[in-house]
């Protein structure tokens, strides 16, 4: 897990007991003021608790008989408090401490394994930080519409957009996000603007976030200013958070300005992922000619032999989107 989520999760467990905590004081307040023989009996019970507890630890003769008289007590004294709070209109649990997670008694664990509903909290916190919680809501499988892409061929491709996009889905959802975890394989999305890059990699990341993945989204734009955020002000958390996220999202490569730190940095990125096998998937409107004319080789040769090549291509989908409104 990436440093800083694991404190961040148990931050989250240990407000929801506060939170639980300050509530059972309140009710407890309340029943107090209004109803003071209920909260006497709950008092009895904790006190015939505390014995019980006592008593479990010396070695008495009459133990077993001890024992049952005392238990047998505490269960006629709650009988009596849960009575009580069912005759003034209260739910029996009133007086018990709440837990959201009964499983796990809200601390995340069950003995030592995590409990499912430390996975859903941590699946929160890297949709917040993947800098994609809004556009996937949009922007996801079930909204990926193939209708979009034309039936017909375009210029010299041996097929339609139709078929072309069938046949990258086909990989993505039949075998790539089936296989993440097994799989080290890194995807690159070229062709035009407005022809589904982009969407499909959103589609890509609410998919791996839903499964508890750690997905990062950033265009090149953004990815830069991070770069020189490490570079310049040593940020190693973000370097971090970059290099060990399970899939790190570059929109729009090619965008940016690029320079010598551009592909400096760029390819360090790059080969620390690489050497990690933390997978990623960039996408470009750039040609894969183009993409050799501006980045130097050392780049390109990781684009070209340690990711798999998608050529996307039709009529601009946006402008089709915009028509259909």
């Amino acid at each position: 897990m990436i440093s800083g989520y694991k404190s961040q999760v148990e931050s989250l467990y240990q407000k929801i007991r506060e939170e639980e905590a300050a509530a059972l004081k309140k009710r407890r307040e309340e029943i107090k003021e209004k109803h003071p023989e209920i909260l006497d009996l709950d008092n009895e019970i904790g006190k015939m608790s505390i014995k019980l507890s006592m008593i479990a630890l010396k070695a008495m003769d009459n133990f077993e008989e001890e024992f049952k008289k005392i238990k047998d007590a505490i269960t006629e004294l709650r009988a009596k408090k849960y009575e009580l709070l069912v005759s003034y209109g209260y739910n029996p649990e009133y007086l018990n401490l709440h837990y959201r997670c009964a499983k796990c008694k809200d601390t995340g664990y069950i003995v030592t394994e995590k409990c499912s509903c430390y996975k859903h909290k941590l699946v929160g916190l890297y949709y917040k930080n993947s800098g994609l919680e809004n556009v996937i809501q949009e922007e996801n499988f079930n909204t990926f519409n193939i209708n979009y892409y034309p039936t017909h061929r375009i210029g010299d491709e041996k097929f339609s957009p139709r078929k072309n996009m069938e046949s990258i889905l086909s990989y993505v959802v039949g075998d790539y996000l089936p296989n993440f975890s097994n799989k080290n394989e890194n995807l690159l999305f070229y062709g035009t603007s407005g022809t589904g890059k982009t969407f499909l990699s959103n589609c890509i990341a609410k998919d791996l976030l839903d499964k508890g993945y750690l997905v990062v989204y950033r265009t090149s734009d953004e990815l830069i200013r991070d770069l020189k955020d490490v570079r310049f002000n040593n940020n190693e958390a973000l370097e971090d958070f970059l290099i060990n996220c399970d899939l790190l999202i570059i929109d729009d490569l090619g965008a940016e300005q690029i320079t010598e730190f551009v592909v400096t940095e760029l390819f360090t990125l790059l080969n620390k992922k690489l050497l990690n096998k933390k997978k990623m998937l960039i996408s470009s409107n750039m040609t894969l000619q183009t993409l050799t004319k501006y980045y130097a080789e050392r780049i390109t040769s990781r684009l070209f032999g340690n990711f798999k090549l998608f050529k996307f291509y039709s009529e601009d989908i946006r402008v089709k989107k915009n028509l259909s409104r």
